[in-house]
């Protein structure tokens, strides 16, 4: 893509659940901002910065679609909290509000988020009881894709993870399976690239969200061992290791960034 930088102020607050999308198009989800997140737009280094905006409605949306070329369908954003790069279809502009205060992201011990992982837990649990199926790219209950699930279960405990199943791989730490605890995350994919995240609960066993191809198009509980069903069988022969969570994700400071997508 284009080099892109951040207007000068402007981060915004969902104010509802948005669909982020992989590219212009926005044929093809590549995540969701749910409810309160921020974002900031990015703007075409070819087109002037947008100025500050003053909170109000609708006046302010239409300020913002005023300088923006005719022929544009989506304009190109940055989540704040995983620093997660995507697309915002232009008719999800007025579901953003200009926010009073910009994100700061919070800072755990790795004690603190011990204490906090049953809330991790119980919330995959409770998203498996929900009638549900696999989405590519859901952050948003009740369909969540496998790495979209980990990041909800862990914000839901105030912890904030990477959004791929490989950016998470490489934010945890690696641990073996004998220091393997509840709350852990669990790695499968290639001999390159962790493609597939999953929660572990202890005794073999851990929650996932797994399409309709290889799993169970949606989530469930799946044993690490060969001799569990075909599900099973399939993602222990794809397992790359454990990452045990001992941070929650410092996103970088966007309005002083120029980025390459």
């Amino acid at each position: 893509m284009a080099n892109y930088q951040l207007s000068d102020v402007l981060e915004y607050r969902a104010r509802s659940n948005i669909n982020i999308y992989d590219s212009p198009k926005c044929d093809r989800l590549a995540t969701q901002a749910a409810l309160g997140r921020h974002l900031l737009l990015l703007q075409p280094l070819v087109h002037p910065p947008l100025p500050p905006l003053v909170k109000g409605g609708r006046e302010e949306r239409d300020d913002i679609n005023s300088l923006i070329p005719s022929d544009t369908t989506a304009v190109m954003v940055r989540l704040c909290e995983d620093d997660y790069p995507g697309w915002l279809d232009l008719r999800d502009v007025e579901l953003l509000d200009v926010t009073e205060k910009v994100y700061h992201p919070l800072v755990l011990s790795e004690a603190e988020i011990r204490e906090k992982l049953p809330i991790a837990i119980t919330f995959a649990r409770e998203a498996m009881n929900q009638s549900n199926y696999y989405l590519w790219g859901g952050t948003v209950g009740p369909n969540y894709d496998c790495s979209g699930l980990m990041q909800a279960a862990f914000v839901a405990a105030g912890i904030w993870l990477p959004r791929d199943a490989y950016q998470q791989e490489a934010f945890t730490k690696s641990i073996s399976f004998s220091d393997l605890e509840p709350g852990d995350l669990v790695f499968f994919g290639t001999p390159k690239k962790a493609t597939h995240v999953g929660l572990y609960l202890g005794d073999n066993r851990y929650i996932h969200s797994s399409g309709k191809a290889q799993g169970r198009n949606g989530i469930g509980i799946d044993v690490l061992s060969e001799n569990g069903d075909k599900v099973s069988q399939d993602y222990y022969r794809q397992l790359r290791g454990y990452g045990k969570v001992v941070a929650s994700y410092q996103s970088s400071n966007c309005s002083l960034l120029t980025v390459n997508c």
